[in-house]
């Protein structure tokens, strides 16, 4: 793949709590002169980086109710609202992981919906952490996703017990077909793990590690 266009699938992402707004600033001139997708931050930094990025094609995204995604609904509904109204495009959220073991379905459906709601009219990708769910619980989510009118799910956060894996990304991908699209995020370091995740599905890729799969 030339390196323009995986660069087109990146989402530029810092999402360290000690990330000072130096390495906001850093990180937006590095998607700009690289032509990522986006950068992808932290609430706190949407309006910031909605800012740095105004007359440029790179987007702002931000993540909501990160990294558990164990809040109360309003909270995270606020949050988006918020980093939407601060310039973000796109919004990626953290799914009720808790509810989605214990098979409430309602409420992780209602959940990805009332953010869905509140964040328009950004692009919403939700977050269902493969590392934590059955391949069974794996098509669920996406399934409730796709239910509440969610654009993307995603693999991970990064955050957790592990990152994307090439095997849950086909299996995102089979269940969503072309009706949502798949990030794949977390322990995305080279090249060939960039354009393997594409080759199993992966319409973007979410990493930390963009300056040195381009360079690869």
């Amino acid at each position: 793949m030339e390196k323009r266009e995986l660069a087109s699938y990146i989402d530029h992402t810092n999402l360290k709590a000690d990330a000072k707004t130096e390495d906001i600033v850093r990180l937006c001139d590095e998607a700009v002169q690289y032509h990522f997708h986006s950068v992808c931050v932290n609430s706190t930094h949407a309006a910031l980086v909605s800012t740095h990025l105004r007359g440029t094609d790179v987007v702002t995204c931000c993540v909501v109710g990160f990294p558990l995604g164990a809040m109360v609904t309003n909270a995270k509904a606020y949050e988006a609202r918020a980093a939407v109204l601060d310039g973000a495009g796109e919004v990626d959220m953290v799914m009720n992981i808790g509810a989605m073991k214990d098979k409430n379905y309602d409420l992780v459906r209602e959940d990805i919906r009332a953010v869905r709601d509140a964040a328009r009219p950004a692009l919403l990708k939700v977050i269902i952490e493969c590392c934590l769910l059955t391949k069974e619980e794996i098509v669920k989510a996406c399934e409730l996703a796709e239910e509440a009118g969610a654009d993307f799910v995603k693999t991970s956060t990064g955050f957790s017990t592990g990152g994307a894996k090439t095997e849950d990304v086909a299996l995102m991908k089979k269940t969503v077909g072309d009706r949502l699209k798949v990030k794949a995020s977390g322990g995305i370091h080279t090249k060939t793990e960039a354009e393997a995740m594409i080759e199993a599905g992966a319409d973007r890729i979410g990493t930390s590690s963009g300056i040195a799969i381009m360079n690869s």
